[in-house]
């Protein structure tokens, strides 16, 4: 055996696996291992406006910064370096909402999100928090038009494409509709900090799947969005409706309230996040770590490596 050992040596560096071929082996083995490393840690997209408005709200107003308020500022910083060194994502996308002009959402049902009013303390710090997620290296999604919603479903969506999996960081309970076996959601609790929220809790909170979820918001209604739902119809008899009829389109089509028909698939529109992926932004590839914004049609792409983990 130690003939054929050593007789195997010359013929094996005589086929070109000398020493430079080997080591050039070896580094594309360790290229391909950071590479298969990197999809098994999650992105992470956070919903900017949703932390920095409870930061906002949380911390007392006297918290300035060279004269200035900067509670916000504090408060979501907080938050999201604490998510960052938790979670060890990949990468970290932060969606912001514009507030210069109407989102299609607005344009399409004008009492949506009407009477939100901000004081101006807050909306001069939201302004400066995508300069910090971008200080840190980390990319920002923001174009007129969309919400943070749109631009952090997108990004999900591109994660689970790709074959990753992405961690949705939100107040807004909408993103539920987001959990799968490869995206959960981290969902704020007031004194218990972040549950982890993926289809299993989506059916134990309302009694429906998480692709159920915009359907369940169209029949039930949403307070903080004015959207009035079905007349007479709450969480329960929403959720009821659903596993009854699977969908809300087949609950009409059973002739269930015709008189409301079109204004519910409005409001299901409206709560659909993967409405906002088709009516424009797009999370794919970008190729510096500023934001992620649109020209022409907007779109927002992101580039595999974009935002290191």
């Amino acid at each position: 055996m130690k003939d054929v050992a050593r007789r195997d040596k010359p013929q094996v560096a005589g086929i070109g696996l000398g020493r430079g071929t080997a080591s050039e082996t070896s580094r594309r083995a360790s290229g391909n291992a950071k590479r298969k490393t990197e999809v098994r840690r999650p992105l992470l997209a956070v919903d900017g406006d949703s932390f920095a408005h409870r930061a906002y709200h949380a911390l007392p107003k006297s918290i300035l910064a060279r004269g200035r308020p900067a509670g916000a500022i504090l408060g979501f910083a907080n938050v999201l370096l604490r998510l960052y060194r938790d979670e060890q994502p990949r990468a970290v996308v932060v969606g912001w909402d514009t507030y210069e002009e109407p989102t299609y959402r607005h344009k399409t049902f004008a009492p949506y999100q009407s009477g939100r009013e901000f004081d101006d303390e807050l909306i001069e710090q939201l302004d400066i928090l995508p300069e910090f997620a971008a200080a840190c290296g980390f990319a920002n999604a923001k174009a007129a038009g969309y919400e943070a919603d749109d631009f952090i479903a997108s990004a999900a969506a591109a994660e689970e494409r790709r074959g990753g999996t992405a961690l949705v960081a939100s107040g807004d309970r909408d993103t539920f509709q987001l959990a799968s076996d490869r995206t959960t959601i981290l969902y704020p609790v007031r004194g218990a900090g972040l549950a982890r929220i993926g289809p299993a809790e989506v059916r134990e909170r309302y009694g429906v799947e998480p692709a159920q979820v915009p359907d369940f918001i169209a029949l039930r209604g949403d307070p903080s969005d004015k959207l009035p739902g079905a007349p007479g119809v709450g969480a329960t008899g929403a959720a009821t409706l659903l596993r009854k009829y699977g969908t809300l389109e087949k609950m009409l089509a059973a002739g269930r309230y015709p008189d409301h028909a079109d204004e519910l698939r409005l409001y299901r529109s409206i709560a659909d996040m993967a409405e906002g992926r088709r009516a424009g932004p797009r999370m794919g590839t970008q190729s510096a770590r500023g934001e992620i914004g649109g020209n022409g049609g907007v779109v927002a792409r992101m580039e595999r490596s974009v935002i290191r983990g």
